[in-house]
């Protein structure tokens, strides 16, 4: 460290340690401006990502948000109809409905009421016939009892297992010999279609599941015979 010189002659020396100051301010200077950058980097960083994060999300919400709303849009219509007439529902008198072990020659097959068996038939999906008459107990109790035609698509058996198995109260069963691939009876109502697809068979089973021509509605549909 050089001397100076005082104006009265005598030697002057410079401050200790003012370099080493310096130089240390120098140094926080320059860790403070690599930090305010590292800062700045970081703050567009997570804007970056931010961003992406959000268009994927918009991305995966927009076909979602379609998704559901056409299902809410296709339950509205689906009750919509059910609400109105549905065309083919056939009204069937049903003059007794007593209980009975005896076989009961029925009008219809399937039948949409009349007298039964003491036990009905629980509610579910059956690979095998059922008796009619324990099947139509369960009509009294607000079941809606779906026959099939053994010969039916695979695909179209299983959609029936599908909504047996969504619909408390619906028992599903093959039967020979019925006027079309596909009937569904409640208590004295029925319809019949060609196929699972028919825009009808919604609708037919939220009007007719409990509906209001049942006449033990809430009654069990399990606890009785089979499934």
């Amino acid at each position: 460290m050089g001397r100076g010189v005082r104006h009265d002659g005598h030697d002057e020396e410079a401050p200790v340690g003012a370099g080493k100051r310096d130089a240390a301010d120098e140094r926080r200077e320059r860790l403070a401006k690599v930090q305010a950058e590292q800062r700045k980097a970081e703050r567009r960083r997570t804007a970056v990502v931010v961003g992406v994060v959000t268009a994927v999300v918009l991305a995966l919400a927009v076909p979602v948000g379609i998704f559901f709303f056409q299902e809410l849009s296709a339950q509205n219509e689906v009750r919509a109809a059910a609400q109105a007439d549905i065309e083919g529902v056939e009204e069937v008198e049903v003059a007794s409905s007593v209980h009975t072990e005896s076989p009961v020659d029925y009008a219809l097959l399937p039948p949409s009421g009349g007298d039964h068996h003491p036990i009905w038939q629980n509610c579910g999906f059956y690979e095998d016939p059922v008796v009619p008459e324990h099947a139509v107990h369960s009509l009294e109790h607000g079941a809606v009892w779906v026959t099939y035609d053994p010969a039916l698509d695979r695909a179209q058996v299983d959609r029936l297992r599908e909504l047996s198995a969504a619909n408390p109260y619906l028992p599903v069963s093959p039967l020979e010999g019925a006027e079309a691939p596909v009937v569904l009876s409640a208590w004295g109502v029925r319809l019949a279609v060609e196929s699972v697809d028919d825009e009808r068979l919604e609708p037919f089973l939220v009007k007719y599941l409990q509906g209001p021509q049942t006449p033990e509605p809430g009654a069990s549909c399990f606890g009785g015979v089979g499934a």
